[in-house]
């Protein structure tokens, strides 16, 4: 992938509207600290903002190169957040979810 807009397009473009049946959450990133953006995750829909969401209830923290691995299938974030290589800032228990509202 040649950016992070990129990734995050392509993690959207994974979305289950299914598993986010009556959901009202905001996950935000930042990727290599100078970029952010959040999904917002609201009834069956995902909206993809770019900037820093004070509403996030989960920022997941990483460098462009995790984040694509992770979207693109070859790293395992479960691995990566034991790995160092990702961090999560609010309700760890919200970043579980993820991988249910973006299957890969």
């Amino acid at each position: 992938m040649t950016s992070v807009a990129d990734a995050v397009q392509a993690m959207q473009a994974k979305f289950n509207p299914a598993a986010a049946a009556g959901l009202d959450l905001v996950f935000g990133f930042r990727i290599d600290d100078s970029k952010h953006f959040s999904l917002v995750v609201k009834d069956s829909t995902c909206e993809l903002k770019e900037g820093e969401n004070p509403d996030a209830q989960v920022t997941l923290v990483m460098d462009g190169e995790t984040l694509d691995g992770i979207v693109s299938g070859e790293t395992d974030g479960m691995q990566a957040f034991m790995g160092g290589k990702l961090r999560a800032e609010g309700d760890m228990m919200l970043a579980m979810k993820l991988s249910e509202l973006f299957p890969a």
